[in-house]
Order: structure tokens, then sequence, then C-alpha cells
């Protein structure tokens, strides 16, 4: 309009409130993750195993179905925390092939088009564009993980009673912690390498290089070492050991989830897991802050 006018007045309409104004990013990122016909896909297979593990709970508790295939009164299958260990091996598996399509969109555009100056020139802090990004991946691999497997714990603590629930406690947090360790990997590496490897299909493939390439290093190094203490890098091996630390399964103790097995007698102190873990976690978060900035001095 004609400045001549003088018909322009700021903006006095309702504000955003300061605690949820990250929440515009998850917004538009979904949007724009739901465009990818193979993302969407492998979210919709992540979903075929929790239908499984529900079909098998009910015909455990259902006599005429276990009369109908011709199988006696008794459960097709044991439903304890090696079964739930299992599901979370699988869930875990399809959560590291989304984070590795999905995670590679969620920094590197804002990079390379020099949005984030935009960005953080409005009220926005860099703590909260990260924890914007990072929502999405929390929403994405939570719907895949602990949901589903709190849904199948509560679903056989209706047809096992209370009194199962109780005993088997530990399952649920088991789940629950167990899930979100996997997930604060997974997302944190996703942000770190979306910033510092800004092409797309690069970033994809760095993120399995890192697991696959960390696991053959501390191998080798526990090889020529005659040690186990290589095991530290091998994010796989770090996981695994506090999975099967928080389902307390002892008769499977060395052998983490079904997709992180480990080599009995090689197990590392826990302690020593969680605190490896910790450090991964707080190297991505220090490198994903070193990207995260308005301005960029170039030399």
């Amino acid at each position: 309009m004609a400045v001549y006018k003088r018909t322009y007045h700021g903006y006095d309409g309702p504000l955003t409130p300061a605690w949820s104004r990250f929440l515009v990013l998850p917004r538009y990122t979904l949007e724009e993750m739901r465009k990818n016909r193979l993302l969407t896909i492998f979210l919709m297979v992540s979903f075929v195993w929790p239908l499984v593990a529900t079909l098998v709970i009910y015909i455990n508790h259902n006599l005429n179905v276990l009369k109908l295939i011709g199988i006696r009164a008794n459960p097709v299958i044991s439903i304890d925390s090696s079964f739930f260990l299992t599901f979370l091996g699988f869930q875990s598996m399809m959560a590291f092939l989304v984070t590795a399509l999905g995670g590679p969109a969620l920094v590197s555009p804002d990079l390379l088009n020099n949005a984030l100056p935009l960005y953080l020139a409005r009220p926005f802090s860099r703590a909260e564009y990260v924890l914007g990004k990072a929502s999405v991946l929390f929403l994405l691999l939570s719907v895949m993980t602990w949901i589903p497997g709190l849904w199948l714990f509560l679903l056989e603590g209706y047809w096992s009673g209370v009194s199962w629930m109780w005993d088997n406690q530990r399952i649920a947090g088991g789940l629950f912690f167990g899930s979100w360790v996997w997930i604060l990997v997974l997302t944190m590496l996703a942000l770190a390498l979306s910033a510092w490897v800004r092409l797309k299909h690069t970033s994809a493939g760095m993120i399995a290089i890192v697991f696959f390439v960390a696991a053959g290093l501390g191998e080798a190094i526990n090889r020529l070492l005659h040690t186990r203490w290589g095991h530290l890098i091998n994010i796989s091996h770090l996981v695994g050991s506090v999975w099967v630390n928080l389902f307390d399964t002892p008769g499977r103790r060395g052998s983490g989830a079904v997709f992180f097995r480990l080599a009995v007698g090689e197990q590392l102190p826990i302690w020593t897991c969680w605190m490896a873990l910790l450090g991964i976690c707080g190297l991505c978060l220090y490198l994903l802050w070193l990207k995260i900035r308005g301005v960029e001095e170039v030399k």
C-alpha cells in the first residue's frame, strides 16, 4: 500500500505462547516428509509387526481360536521379557531406516538455503530450533517403538490380569526407557550429520556408516589388543547392553536384543555403556551447536 495513505498499523492480534513457538517447525517439517513416498511406505510397514504381535497375544488367550487351528489350550508363544525384547529389536531396525530416510532433510536444507538467519532473527532461540527439529523424530520414532510396545503390554495385562502387570512392571519400564535411549541416539546422530553433511543422500549413508564402521573398528581393537573395551565405540553393543539390563533378562545377558547380538563374555560394565551413550549424544549436540548459528564466518 502507498505510505502516504497512513492506513497501516502494527499487528495487535493474539500472540503464540512463547513455550509453544518451536512447534511450528515440526508442523511444516512433517508436511514435507509426507511427500516422501519411500518414507511413508517404511512407516506403514513398521506397523506390521505390532499387528502380528497383537494377533499372537489374542490367539494365546482365545481357546476357540486355539482349538480351531488344532492346538491345545496352551500358549502358542510365551509372552515374557524375551517377547517384548524381540519386538523392540525389530521395531528399532525400522526406526533406524526411517531415521536414515527422514533425518538428513531436517537441518541441511536450512543450511544450504541460508535460512537459519531468518529463523533466529525472530523470537526463536537456537535451543528451540534444535528442539523443534528433534521433535519430528521424537514423534515418528515414538509411534514405532514405545507406544505400540506399551499397547501390547497393556493388552497382555488385560487378559492375564493385574497381577501379571505388577509382576512384569519392569517390562513396561524397559520398553519406555529402552525406546527413548534408541530414539535419542538416532535423533542426535541424524541432526548432527544433517548439519555437517549437507547433501541429503550422503547424510543418509553416513548414518549407516557410523554404525557399521564403528562396530568394525571396535571389533578390530578387541582382536588386536585382546580386550573388550573396543565395544565402547560400538553403538549397537552399547544399546543392546542397556536394553538387556533394563529388561532384566539374565538368561540373555550378553545376547542383547534380536538385532543387537553381543558375544557372551564380552559384556562391558553397564555404567560404562550409559556413559558412552551420553558421551555420543553430547558430542553430537556439540557438533550441532557449532553449526546452528545466525551468522556464518566464511574465510
